[in-house]
C-alpha cells in the first residue's frame, strides 16, 4: 500500500474535537485507499488511559469497521496484567470486547531474531555481553493483516528516554527477554541521563529491532504529545498533535513537540513530592514507582 504520512499539531493551545475527527477521517480514508481487508491495531493498555487513545482507538475503529472485513484490537500491555472488561469499557468505550485480543508476554510470543552481543556490548558501552532473543507477539507477525497502526503517546519515559514508537511493538508487544534486557540496559544509563531525551541506549536498541526485524511488517504508528496536566474530571490530557508515519522522521517530530511540552522546569527545588496514585491505575509496585521516576530529578538533593 502507499506510503502515509501525516500530522496535525495546534500552535496555541490544543487540537479542538473537530480537528482531532478530520484528522481521522483523513487517515480512516488513506486506509481505505490502500485496499486494507484486515486491521491490527495496537493501543495502550490500562495504565495509559490519561493519554486519551482510548478515544482515539474508538473513534478510528468506528470510522472503519463497516469499511473492512475484519478489526482486532491487541493493548500492547507489556508485562502488565490484562485488560478486564470494565477496564476495556472504561478505556475504549463501545468497542465490543469480543473483538480485543490479550498479549500474554510468557506464552504468545514468537521468537523472531536476535540482538547480537556484539550490538548490546556497543549499546551498554561493554556492560552487557549476552546476545538477546527478540520474541514479539505472534499477531504483529500474522499474514491475517494487511495494516498494524501502532498508537501510543511520546512523552519523557525513565527506560527508554522518549516513550512509544518501536517501544510499544518491541516491549508492549514483546517478550520476557527483550524487556527484562532493555530496562537493565536503561538501568545502567541511568534514569537521569536519559530521561526526556531521544537516542538513548535503550532507543538504539529498539531502533536497531526496527531496522532488523520490524521493517518489513505494515505497522504504521500514530504517535499523539499531550498536556502534561490531565482534566480533573475526565482524567484524559488534552492532544496536543498527532503525528503519522512508518519510520523514525514522524518520531522525531513528536519527540521535538513532546520535549516543549512536557519537561517542565521549576525554579525551585522541592525537599518533599507528595503523589497520588490512584487505585484502579497503579495497581502494581512496578507501576506505581512511576511516581518516583518521574519527579526524582526535581527534588532538592539530601
Amino acid at each position: 500500500m502507499q506510503e502515509i504520512k501525516s500530522e496535525v499539531i495546534s500552535k496555541k493551545e490544543y487540537l479542538s474535537d473537530s480537528a482531532i475527527n478530520n484528522y481521522l477521517n483523513e487517515l480512516s480514508n488513506e486506509v481505505i485507499e490502500g485496499d486494507v481487508k484486515s486491521l491490527l491495531l495496537v493501543p495502550p493498555d490500562y495504565t495509559r488511559k490519561s493519554s486519551s487513545l482510548g478515544l482515539i482507538t474508538e473513534k478510528l475503529y468506528f470510522k472503519l469497521k463497516d469499511r473492512v472485513e475484519n478489526i482486532d484490537i491487541l493493548p500492547a500491555s507489556g508485562t502488565h496484567d490484562p485488560m478486564s472488561k470494565q477496564a476495556i469499557k472504561s478505556m475504549f468505550g463501545k468497542i465490543p470486547p469480543e473483538d480485543f485480543l490479550e498479549h500474554n508476554w510468557r506464552h504468545d510470543t514468537i521468537k523472531v531474531g536476535e540482538i547480537p552481543s556484539r550490538k548490546m556490548k556497543e549499546f551498554s558501552q561493554d556492560q552487557l555481553n549476552d546476545a538477546v532473543p527478540l520474541e514479539i507477539n505472534k499477531n504483529i507477525f500474522s499474514e491475517k493483516y494487511d495494516l498494524i497502526i501502532s498508537l501510543g503517546q511520546v512523552i519523557p519515559h525513565e527506560v527508554v528516554g522518549m516513550a512509544n514508537y518501536t517501544k510499544n511493538i518491541v516491549v508492549g508487544c514483546g517478550g520476557s527477554q527483550i524487556i527484562n534486557k532493555s530496562h537493565f540496559l536503561g538501568a545502567l544509563a541511568g534514569m537521569e541521563n536519559i530521561m526526556g531525551k531521544d537516542h538513548s541506549p535503550v532507543r538504539k536498541l529498539y531502533d536497531y529491532c526496527q531496522k532488523e526485524f520490524l521493517d518489513q511488517l505494515p505497522i504504521l504508528y500514530l504517535m499523539s504529545v499531550n498536556s502534561s496536566i490531565s482534566d480533573k474530571k475526565t482524567g484524559l490530557t488534552k492532544i496536543k498533535g498527532i503525528f503519522t508515519g512508518s519510520d523514525r522522521d514522524s518520531f522525531e517530530k513528536a519527540v521535538a513537540a513532546s520535549q516543549k511540552e512536557n519537561i517542565i522546569n521549576i525554579r525551585k527545588q522541592p525537599k518533599k513530592i507528595v503523589v497520588f496514585l490512584k487505585e484502579d491505575k497503579f495497581k502494581s509496585t512496578w507501576i506505581g514507582a512511576k511516581a518516583i521516576y518521574r519527579t526524582r530529578m526535581a527534588v532538592a538533593d539530601g
